[in-house]
């Protein structure tokens, strides 16, 4: 979703990957090795993140709230849905611009796109750490997903390679006579049945909106 807002993926040619071993950055066992270099990486992430803006698909999503009751669920740890207009975002994944004492998860803090450094303290005390759920570590947000999903009455996957789990999954709880659009211009991988828009993220989402309009009956204001 984020790509063409120059948020690097992880998982793209080009992407994070290639830079970096996934499990020296994004892994619970990364942090405990070098904690130091994880707040570096994530630090460098946040100044990305401040100088991106949201792309059209960001906007088409939020524009979609004056016809429907749009809940998003997002892998990306990014702010961009919300700079966007979007009201309704679960971060599965957790929020780029957000920390957390490393011994108290509860103590969430919203930093902006300020740097962690090593000795910061949260109020009780532990290092801060991002606000970012890695592997090896749950997702907490992930029953409050399914039940989302559990929800809806049109479900779409915008921009995914549906790779990483748990949040892959949540296809499987879409209920069956639910409508699933999947917007991606590479091929993934699925075992439902979808209704396939082979583009980026910007134009796949107008793409969908005519859809839907056409689907609902709605004329667009």
């Amino acid at each position: 979703m984020s790509a063409e807002s120059g948020i690097k993926t992880f998982r793209d040619s080009g992407g994070l990957w290639e830079e970096y071993d996934v499990m020296t950055v994004a892994s619970i066992e990364g942090w405990y090795q070098n904690p130091q270099l994880m707040l570096r990486f994530y630090n460098e992430r946040r100044r990305q993140l401040e100088g991106a803006e949201p792309n059209a698909g960001h906007f088409g999503l939020a524009e979609l709230q004056k016809y429907f009751d749009v809940h998003i669920i997002t892998q990306n740890v990014d702010n961009l849905h919300e700079r966007a207009g979007s009201e309704h975002v679960l971060h599965l994944h957790g929020e780029l611009t957000k920390v957390r004492g490393v011994d108290h998860p509860a103590s969430v803090y919203d930093i902006g796109y300020k740097d962690i450094n090593w000795g910061d303290k949260s109020e009780g005390g532990s290092q801060l750490r991002p606000h970012i759920v890695w592997f090896g570590e749950a997702v907490p947000a992930f029953d409050e997903a399914v039940e989302m999903v559990h929800n809806a009455d049109v479900f779409a996957v915008v921009g995914t390679s549906l790779n990483v789990y748990p949040a892959a999954g949540l296809l499987d709880y879409v209920p069956s006579n639910v409508p699933i659009y999947l917007i991606d211009p590479n091929e993934v991988p699925h075992s439902k049945k979808v209704e396939f828009i082979k583009e980026k993220a910007g134009a796949g989402v107008e793409i969908l909106k005519d859809k839907l309009f056409k689907r609902f009956n709605i004329i667009p204001q």
